[in-house]
């Protein structure tokens, strides 16, 4: 599933390559992506120029004129991908959902295999309703590791689902979650209240660490992710935890284990992140 990483390496693509651009037509192939009737999405972008391209959490903000935007969450299986033309042949997207085709003859294609992502068109007071109900960006200046100690405080949750909660920081996710667990030596299954200063302070480090180093490796492919070009994210190669169950641990030699709770899978080192 696209995390902060996996966006935010989208994002700068397509900064290269759309802003500027004017949306002519929008053909939706896939209407269960939409949040809302394609007529109001059709009249909330058609005629309206791409002015900047941010990212909130896991979502890609395409900004629009007239204090409008198109907020895209990439769910498990989406990927903005640009096209100077309108893809023909091998070069076409195989689960195109939306296309947004711009004045210049480009367009601009939401592909999404499983269809979990969504997308919509908002205002931009909505739009800030609706973050202000996230929690802060980890790589944000102002995020500070005091602010993170704080608030683990207020919850019994384990440490690796409150890390995986929106509300509480936003862009995390599994992946990344389990990563800098183990770099912080903490158990994914420690209550997070129970998570000391300096343990804290060490795992604000690393989540920073572990985010901006996915960001230069222009994210993690697993299965289906593929950056604005079609490229795949190589910070799969620096994995020390998350999908090696059963082999070794980098550092301790240790073999590397799987759990499952709050119905997603962790892997941690036992002899790195004692409970």
């Amino acid at each position: 599933m696209p995390e902060l990483p996996e966006a935010e390496t989208i994002v700068r693509g397509l900064r290269r390559t759309v802003v500027g651009e004017t949306i002519d037509h929008v053909r939706v192939a896939r209407p269960d992506v939409l949040r809302q009737s394609r007529s109001s999405f059709a009249a909330g972008v058609i005629g309206h120029r791409i002015a900047a391209i941010e990212r909130r959490g896991k979502n890609v903000l395409i900004q629009l004129d007239q204090a409008r935007l198109i907020a895209v969450n990439l769910g498990m299986t989406g990927g903005l991908l640009p096209f100077r033309a309108p893809p023909r042949g091998a070069a076409r997207p195989t689960h195109a959902a939306i296309t947004f085709r711009f004045g210049s003859g480009g367009c601009l294609v939401f592909n999404d295999t499983r269809r979990f992502g969504t997308v919509e068109a908002l205002d931009e007071t909505t739009w800030r309703a609706r973050s202000s109900r996230m929690g802060p960006e980890p790589l944000a200046r102002g995020y500070r590791p005091s602010h993170l100690h704080a608030a683990l405080q207020h919850s019994r949750s384990p440490i690796r689902s409150w890390l995986l909660d929106q509300r509480r920081v936003a862009g995390i996710g599994n992946i990344y979650a389990n990563e800098a667990l183990f770099l912080a030596g903490l158990h994914p299954q420690r209550p997070a209240r129970n998570v000391g200063r300096e343990e804290a302070y060490a795992l604000h480090a690393h989540l920073r660490e572990v985010l901006n180093a996915a960001i230069e490796a222009g994210g993690t492919t697993i299965r289906d992710y593929r950056n604005a070009d079609g490229g795949q994210g190589e910070y799969v190669r620096r994995l020390n935890v998350y999908g090696r169950n059963e082999e070794e641990c980098l550092l301790c030699g240790t073999e590397i284990q799987r759990i499952v709770f709050g119905g997603r899978s962790a892997f941690f080192c036992p002899g790195c992140q004692v409970l």
